[in-house]
């Protein structure tokens, strides 16, 4: 079969299920020719192999089973970087790259930032962050193995220096250490929310996606430990739910931190909150 005979025939398949089968059958015959989409549009009169095609059809079925498409090919591009993804870590999002934005911002006069991320998954803003402040000294926390160990592989793949280790929040962050900043995108999701059963979430980690408090768990008690860990007029930033916005403000200041303010993300929702170690 060729090339464009299959992506019309898998475009068929998926259009029931996927609201980008065009993207998601591009990217798929691609990652099974070893190829560049573009190659697929050059030479469309290609034929596809068996051994090719057998492959092909494996990964749509896991594609219309509602599999998100970055852990059948096993990677995600976040910022500037390619990741290595797998079901033991959330799938980064193009709305955390906010976070980054608000966190590049925080640190721009800070010469030598020392930066802690807590619940670091792939690595993702670790490695952002230390991508584009290479003066910086970055750290990243998880408390699953599986996933410190893909953000190790994440860094080493980038070539970037960023420090990972296993971690329940702050535990086994020492006391002596102090940041300039402290980010995290921890679960927010109320275990009792109905989009838990739809879409690419259904085979992500649970305990990467819900808090208890009705979303809020988690950031309670990395705001009751923060203020330890962070230098004088250090910064904390969070991502969070778009409908948590004003609970996260309130919970900063009920702590007594300072400058709290909201940022919206690409949608126009509220998505990452900071505040300032207080005086």
């Amino acid at each position: 079969m060729r090339i464009d005979q299959c992506l019309r025939e898998a475009q068929q398949r998926l259009s029931s299920v996927s609201d980008t089968e065009k993207l998601d059958t591009e990217l798929l015959l691609a990652h099974c020719l070893t190829v560049t989409r573009t190659y697929l549009f050059t030479w469309s009169d290609k034929e596809v192999d068996e051994s090719n095609l057998s492959r092909f059809d494996a990964m749509l079925e896991r594609r219309i089973s509602g599999e998100p498409i970055a852990y059948i090919l096993g990677k995600q591009d976040f910022w500037s970087l390619e990741l290595e993804v797998a079901p033991s870590t959330l799938i980064p999002r193009p709305d955390t790259e906010r976070l980054v934005e608000v966190a590049l911002d925080l640190m721009a006069v800070v010469q030598v930032p020392r930066i802690l991320d807590l619940g670091t998954g792939t690595g993702a803003i670790a490695l952002a962050l230390a991508k584009e402040r290479q003066d910086a000294v970055v750290t990243g926390a998880d408390y699953v193995e599986d996933a410190v160990n893909l953000a190790k592989c994440n860094a080493a793949n980038n070539e970037l220096d960023v420090h990972f280790l296993q971690s329940d929040w702050f535990s086994d962050i020492p006391l002596s250490e102090q940041y300039h900043l402290i980010v995290s995108n921890p679960p927010y999701i109320d275990p009792n929310d109905k989009h838990l059963s739809e879409g690419d979430v259904r085979f992500e980690p649970e305990s990467a996606l819900i808090a208890d408090d009705e979303g809020m768990g988690d950031i309670h008690r990395i705001l009751d430990e923060a203020p330890k860990f962070l230098c004088g007029q250090g910064w904390l930033v969070f991502e969070h739910g778009y409908d948590q916005g004003e609970k996260v403000r309130d919970a900063f200041a009920l702590r007594g931190f300072e400058s709290i303010k909201t940022f919206i993300d690409y949608g126009g929702n509220d998505r990452v909150t900071i505040g300032q170690k207080g005086s």
